[in-house]
């Protein structure tokens, strides 16, 4: 099934090793565009979130196909919520409005 725009999803990049959590905004031959943080950041970025404090917003990020590793669809599985779902849990609110 192919990943939408406007889909959560989970990128990971090679050369340095990153992991980004977001919105897809665009895919295509060049790269890769997604509105989002990095994945380490994400249980501070909700809790800061969740509690009124200030936190670092998503950013807009183009990654060139090179870097590209896997761009996976941010799905529950196995009985685990997935990272949008975690949001919207312990937030109230949706994660692509961010």
């Amino acid at each position: 099934m192919k990943i939408e725009t406007g889909a959560s999803v989970v990128v990971i990049l090679q050369n340095p090793r990153e992991k980004i959590v977001g919105v897809l905004q665009e895919i295509g031959i060049a790269g890769v565009f997604v509105r989002g943080i990095d994945l380490s950041y994400f249980e501070e970025w909700t809790r800061s979130i969740a509690n009124g404090e200030p936190y670092l917003p998503m950013q807009d990020y183009f990654f060139p196909m090179w870097r590209v590793e896997r761009v996976s669809k941010d799905e529950s599985a196995a009985g685990m919520p997935s990272m949008a779902a975690l949001f919207r849990e312990r937030t109230g609110l949706d994660f692509s409005d961010f």
